[in-house]
């Protein structure tokens, strides 16, 4: 059964950025000029998933409001012939159909995406997280549709990280590679150094079976104290084929303050419209600097 449906976990507090995210949810801090998650349902939808469900949880209305139709702006747009500004307005609510479910108690990733299914069902379904941007010209998340298209059992995106750096991860042992792809053989959550089995860490996307809703439903708290889709998965090793696609893209991390200002740059930069004017100011505001 081909995969319909996309998973975006939207219920974290967003503590990295306070003050900013005390009354604005994290997911909709601008990146350039779009909220950050309207790049992940895009990408949701360019990969053909057009039934996309957001986990939220308290304080999140204005996703909603977000990808709903405004139609007062709508008509003010329309009255003022401002046609493109009204397409973009127009936009956001036109990409997917988009539904929501409230997480509940803040027990961890794994137990947001249990969340998710009573809507997913026994379809294998897409979890896309919010803090990796892919970029639009890298087709990850398509070639990991494909490749459980053909395999079946889950996939997972990686990305090879400094070792030094792999305690920050959910971290991979893999084998058999095969160009990109790779069998996973054991999943830990952010090891140390020393006992991470390879230097593969877990990036922000997963095509999973609906088997690990039945594993999550057991899933003991790990790491930190939360329901850790990691450990989950771990478990799906032993009952299913769970394969690895390593991402060598363009990815665009959001998840604290100065990796969030490198994805504003990076993605600003590289827009016709912006980059030029931007690119020619850094040039010359740079060598000023002490």
């Amino acid at each position: 059964m081909a995969v319909t449906k996309a998973v975006i976990p939207a219920a974290g507090l967003g503590t990295r950025f306070l003050p900013a995210t005390k009354a604005t949810p994290k997911e909709m801090l601008p990146v350039v000029d779009k909220p950050a998650i309207q790049y992940v349902v895009e990408e949701a939808a360019r990969a053909g998933l057009d039934d996309v469900l957001i986990v939220t949880g308290r304080n999140k209305k204005s996703l909603e409001d977000h990808f709903d139709r405004a139609v007062e702006l709508e008509e003010t747009l329309a009255a003022k012939g401002d046609r493109d500004k009204l397409a973009l307005v127009q936009q956001a609510s036109a990409i997917a159909t988009v539904h929501y479910v409230r997480q509940g108690d803040p027990k961890g990733l794994g137990h947001a995406v249990l969340a998710a299914a009573p809507h997913v069902g026994d379809q294998a379904f897409a979890v896309l997280l919010g803090d990796d941007l892919i970029d639009a010209r890298d087709p990850l998340l398509e070639t990991m549709l494909a490749l459980q298209e053909r395999e079946g059992g889950s996939v997972i995106a990686l990305m090879e990280v400094p070792k030094d750096s792999i305690s920050l991860y959910g971290c991979a042992a893999v084998e058999g590679a095969e160009g990109d792809v790779v069998r996973i053989t054991g999943l830990v959550e952010k090891p140390a150094v020393a006992d991470a089995p390879s230097n593969l860490a877990v990036l922000g996307r997963y095509v999973l079976s609906p088997t690990v809703f039945g594993l999550l439903r057991t899933t003991a708290p790990g790491h930190g104290g939360e329901i850790q889709i990691t450990d989950a998965l771990q478990g799906l090793i032993d009952v299913e084929p769970v394969h690895g696609v390593v991402f060598r893209g363009r990815r665009y991390d959001t998840g604290d303050r100065l990796d969030y200002l490198k994805a504003v740059v990076q993605l600003a930069a590289d827009r016709e419209d912006l980059g030029p004017p931007l690119l020619s100011w850094l040039r010359e505001w740079l060598p000023e600097q002490p």
